[in-house]
């Protein structure tokens, strides 16, 4: 099934995008299209392009073709504050807190758009969609476990009211019950606060059991799209994952 036979109200639509460093493309000729509320997962071996495609996204790397709309507006060619200022929100794999700040601090960081009147307002209001950090408003952040760490940064991003999460790999780093935790109970909160979640993982199978459509790139490209149970339920995806069946090149498989 291609992107735009999907029958979807597509928030998000990256359209034919090249993108690379300098003059060399990473990716090529990607298509996706993340609904709101829905959460749109790409996965792929390390090395097929996926964090190259999240920082295109967000503004990071310029394209070398293509287009990116987020609802009527092209963002592409935009700089970084002026794409979150239109409601993208971010969460890198790595350095996503404000170790020195405290809980508080780091949300307020991330209020910084907002009118300073309304910053404690919408602190509390996301401490309703992670109530465990509520308790811990005056710890410093460098001092968070791991897990708690992962739900500041989504806390601290959906202090903008995002229209669109960005999500890299968010269960990096956490041990495996942490991770489960991670994606079945926080990733879903996200999404249910009505934006369009787009995410990188690498715990594949069970990103897949919480998405709605899934993506699977290789060498800088889309080899295969479908609803994320479907894809979940091929066998050949094990096999890519494994390096057997990756091609270096060819269009895009739909399911």
């Amino acid at each position: 099934m291609a992107d735009d036979e999907r029958g979807i109200d597509a928030h998000l639509r990256i359209t034919g995008i090249s993108a690379g460093y300098g003059p060399v493309a990473v990716i090529h000729d990607i298509t996706m299209t993340v609904a709101r509320g829905e959460i749109v997962t790409v996965i792929g071996p390390n090395g097929a392009g996926k964090s190259t495609l999240l920082k295109a996204v967000i503004g990071v790397l310029p394209l070398l073709e293509g287009s990116i709309t987020l609802g009527e507006e092209r963002i592409d060619g935009l700089r970084t504050d002026r794409i979150a200022r239109r409601g993208v929100g971010y969460v890198p794999q790595v350095r996503d807190v404000f170790e020195s700040l405290s809980v508080r601090e780091n949300l307020e960081m991330g209020g910084y758009v907002l009118p300073r009147h309304e910053v404690a307002a919408r602190i509390e209001e996301v401490l309703e969609v992670f109530p465990a950090l509520a308790p811990m408003r005056d710890r410093q952040a460098g001092t968070l476990s791991g897990g708690e760490r992962k739900m500041l940064a989504a806390s601290r991003v959906l202090m903008t009211r995002p229209t669109l999460l960005v999500l890299d790999e968010p269960t990096a780093g956490l041990a495996p019950q942490l991770a489960h935790s991670m994606l079945r109970e926080h990733v879903t909160r996200l999404a249910a606060t009505g934006a369009a979640v787009l995410l990188v993982e690498q715990r594949a199978r069970e990103a897949l059991a919480i998405s709605d459509w899934a993506y699977l790139m290789t060498s800088g490209a889309v080899l295969m799209s479908d609803r994320a149970s479907t894809l979940a339920n091929r066998d050949d995806v094990g096999e890519i994952f494994l390096g057997s069946s990756v091609r270096a090149s060819g269009p895009e498989r739909t399911l």
